[in-house]
């Protein structure tokens, strides 16, 4: 998704896309449980629920579903002021390079590093992780303003992409990697890759590169334990249309660019504010 830099006309471009991102005075109105998940408090349908049972009021008055809010407005939660956040109109996204050891979580009571401390810091808005990796996988990550491109690249349906680098202790046969194209058997359910292919390797380790389109709990690894093989690395290298910089080093960012998100947005089949085009 990268955009060539430099030219006068991208110059342009992202000064016109800069000035559609909104400050929090020029926010509208958004539907009340869609601001309050999007604020961090639980799912929509979690928010829905609470204002069903009257729990939730928005200036001093009891809310009802259908509700909508804006910035400015007092909203609370069994009494107690929720702090809203709000969006920008045009997403930001983030690229990161994950090390093996960090956490996918905002809080951690181990006090271990999570990836949310190596971000950019936002004041109105809040950084929504793209899918997730486990402690020991290191690689691309995505976060997003935008709860819906999120939503668009993670829901099962639209069976989004994931590229690996993989290396394990031991070899696959030509037959298992045409089993695994086709289709095995876990303990969760049938599970294959779309691709998988031979990339190499010293010794007794061995490199494949992979591709699947969905994210189980720890699904690349099982697939190799199935054969007894155990995997020693594992690394995201795409997800859906983005993929890893070559030059992001371990624990390091990458913000894009305006005519990148706008590119990233156009992919998703989304409009500039997240809504999916009609």
């Amino acid at each position: 998704m990268r955009q060539r830099a430099g030219s006068q006309h991208e110059v342009a471009v992202q000064k016109q896309l800069r000035a559609k991102r909104l400050t929090t005075e020029q926010v509208g109105e958004e539907r009340l449980q869609k601001a309050l998940a999007f604020s961090g408090i639980g799912s929509r349908r979690d928010m829905e629920e609470l204002i069903a049972a009257a729990r939730v009021s928005v200036n001093g008055k009891i809310a009802e579903l259908g509700a909508k809010v804006k910035p400015g407005d007092e909203v609370r939660l069994d009494g107690k002021r929720v702090t809203m956040r709000w969006p920008d109109r045009l997403a930001r996204v983030v690229l990161y390079h994950k090390q093996e050891g960090e956490l996918v979580t905002r809080d951690d009571p181990q006090g271990r590093v999570t990836v949310f401390e190596r971000l950019p810091r936002l004041t109105s808005s809040k950084w929504i992780a793209v899918g997730r990796l486990d402690f020991n996988t290191s690689g691309l990550l995505i976060f997003t303003t935008s709860g819906d491109l999120a939503n668009q690249m993670t829901h099962p349906r639209f069976e989004m992409e994931r590229e690996y680098a993989v290396r394990v202790l031991g070899e696959l046969t030509e037959e298992q990697m045409t089993e695994l194209r086709k289709g095995i058997e876990l303990d969760d359910g049938p599970a294959k890759f779309t691709s998988i292919r031979a990339q190499g390797g010293e010794g007794t380790n061995r490199w494949y590169s992979v591709v699947l389109k969905e994210g189980r709990n720890r699904e690349v690894r099982r697939m190799f334990e199935h054969y007894g093989l155990t995997v020693s690395r594992l690394m995201r290298v795409r997800f859906g249309a983005l993929t890893l910089p070559g030059r992001l080093k371990r624990g390091q960012f990458y913000e894009l660019s305006e005519t990148e998100v706008l590119a990233v947005m156009k992919w998703a089949g989304l409009k500039l504010n997240g809504e999916a085009k009609e």
